[in-house]
């Protein structure tokens, strides 16, 4: 569960060594549902904006709990309808198939990033950005990085006054400084290319 409370500490001492990152205020620390909805969620959000993942996953959520059962239980026209392309509903189906045998969700969070990671990044559809935008938002680990984000990339090109965006790689190496509030920094970094585009 993430510990909002934590995360604003983790914020202010960031913004303490590093005032590039802030102001530390008013940076929203936003938390997606838990365990397979949570996971649902992210996958929608794969390639494309906040703003239209979250519509997409509220349309989703007006037909009940998301389970499973309930993405099983769609046709292919119906996941359109809510945002799903047919990788995405491939990637979301595959899921709900191995949580019903077993894959624990809530018991993978649990683990020390790294290996939840690992875990995660074996289930079909499901790439390094998604296992770390998962643990990020839905799971409250403390220390995750999803450096392959472009607005992460872009947001740190523009904070450090670089020409391009850094490499996956590079910005991962970058990321080591924020250890072990690298959630901190990833929200601050977004807070900044969301204002400075007059989004939040």
């Amino acid at each position: 569960m993430t510990d909002r409370a934590a995360i604003r500490r983790d914020i202010h001492t960031l913004v303490q060594a590093d005032p590039r990152l802030g102001p530390g205020r008013g940076v929203p620390i936003e938390v997606l549902d838990p365990g397979f909805a949570g996971m649902i969620q992210v996958i929608l959000g794969q390639q494309v904006s906040i703003e239209a993942a979250d519509a997409m996953y509220e349309g989703l959520k007006r037909r009940g709990a998301v389970t499973p059962e309930t993405i099983l239980g769609l046709d292919d026209e119906s996941l359109r309808a809510h945002g799903f392309t047919r990788m995405k509903a491939s990637y979301a189906r595959r899921l709900a198939l191995e949580v019903l045998d077993g894959f624990d969700l809530d018991a993978v969070a649990a683990l020390g990033t790294d290996d939840a990671v690992a875990a995660l990044t074996r289930l079909h559809g499901v790439g390094r950005w998604t296992a770390e935008c998962f643990l990020l938002f839905c799971a409250g680990h403390r220390d995750v990085f999803p450096a392959s984000d472009l607005a992460l990339r872009v947001g740190w090109q523009e904070i450090a006054s670089l020409d391009a965006p850094p490499h996956e790689g590079d910005l991962r190496e970058i990321a080591l400084q924020w250890v072990p509030r690298r959630t901190a920094a990833a929200h601050l970094i977004w807070h900044r290319y969301l204002m400075a585009r007059g989004r939040r």
